[in-house]
């Protein structure tokens, strides 16, 4: 049994890496956003008026930095960040032997730096949307609806099974490359026309060299310009990626921190705080009707509903209503959904 499965760990006669080094890679990337994003959302919980806004535009900001980051690598080692951690480079099949420094060629370092940086955030952005998408579903009264709601909706059904056959053509992909049918283990590889190789000892001298410029010419404005732009562009993408790695085993225990075996720890440091008692009046008559009246409307409830945010109780129309359009809570002003709704049963009903 050892000799048969010997290939998985070892690299073959062209250096192809091993799937457990491109996995790796893979689960490099995929486990820093969510420890950055808990990160912040704890910035931003501590100090909204601050760190609001970084809660809010987090998945642009991530995509912006990390379209600098994969940029950089991708014009400086052939390679995006994780890949690059992992001493991996990419190759195109019809130029196998370029220099690694040299960078990708054009047209392969756009569909890389799409498939890398721009696929995700895209992704990310389409998952939200379908779970809001459910929630609203769960919650709202049905109305009637045009053909291009309808359509919508028609796409957001079928967006889960398009999922499911792109995991499933990874996962193909992946059992191909461990038997050495395909020389790319995922089909984002396959898309840019690239494939994955260890890096050369050439390839490790090179990009530890520093590019000189020529001597005896002036370069010109636009390339000074230019030259100043990749600098301050490189330097970014520099500190951001020493940065990462001297923290990706941090950011490891903060994903593990925050997972589900974590729940109730992160409940107890996240929640929010209890809101203030509403004022009483003196006499106790008056309490006891005021205690059945909604709040927005001021008439005795109907279809009492619950708003978990802050516990304070309404008519469901009302809540409904007031959060859908507001997104936040209308005594306390916390932030809620319309998946913070309880429905509340009488046990005379």
């Amino acid at each position: 049994m050892a000799e048969h499965g010997a290939h998985l760990t070892t690299a073959s006669s062209d250096e192809r890496p091993s799937i457990f080094e491109v996995l790796a890679q893979d689960s490099l990337m995929g486990a820093v956003k969510p420890a950055l994003q808990h990160a912040v959302k704890i910035l931003a919980e501590s100090n909204p008026s601050r760190y609001g806004v970084l809660w809010r535009r987090f998945d642009e900001i991530y995509a912006l930095l990390d379209l600098l980051l994969q940029h950089h690598f991708l014009s400086r080692s052939s390679a995006s960040f994780s890949e690059n951690f992992y001493g991996l480079k990419r190759v195109v099949a019809y130029d196998p032997t370029r220099p690694a420094h040299l960078g990708l060629r054009r047209k392969q370092h756009l569909r890389s730096l799409l498939l890398l940086a721009l696929l995700p955030y895209l992704r990310a952005k389409l998952e939200k949307v379908l779970a809001r998408q459910r929630d609203e579903d769960d919650f709202s009264i049905r109305l009637p609806q045009s053909l291009a709601q309808k359509m919508y909706r028609a796409f957001l059904v079928a967006y889960p099974f398009v999922s499911m056959a792109w995991e499933g053509w990874v996962f193909c992909q992946q059992l191909l490359y461990v038997f050495g049918h395909t020389r790319t283990h995922s089909p984002l590889l396959w898309l840019a026309g690239v494939r994955l190789a260890h890096l050369t000892a050439h390839d490790i001298r090179s990009l530890d060299l520093k590019p000189s410029s020529p001597m005896g010419t002036s370069p010109r404005i636009g390339e000074k310009l230019q030259q100043v732009l990749s600098s301050v562009v490189g330097g970014v993408a520099m500190s951001l990626s020493t940065s990462l790695s001297l923290g990706v085993f941090f950011l490891q225990f903060l994903e593990w921190w925050y997972s589900s075996e974590n729940q109730n720890t992160v409940k107890s440091l996240t929640t929010l705080p209890t809101p203030p008692p509403p004022v009483h009046l003196d006499d106790q008559a008056p309490a006891a009707v005021h205690s059945k009246l909604c709040p927005l409307c001021r008439k005795v409830r109907a279809n009492d509903t619950a708003l978990s945010t802050s516990g304070f109780v309404f008519c469901y129309r009302c809540i409904y209503t007031y959060v859908k359009a507001n997104q936040r809570c209308p005594l306390t002003g916390y932030p809620s959904g319309v998946q913070h709704l309880i429905k509340i049963y009488s046990p005379e009903g």
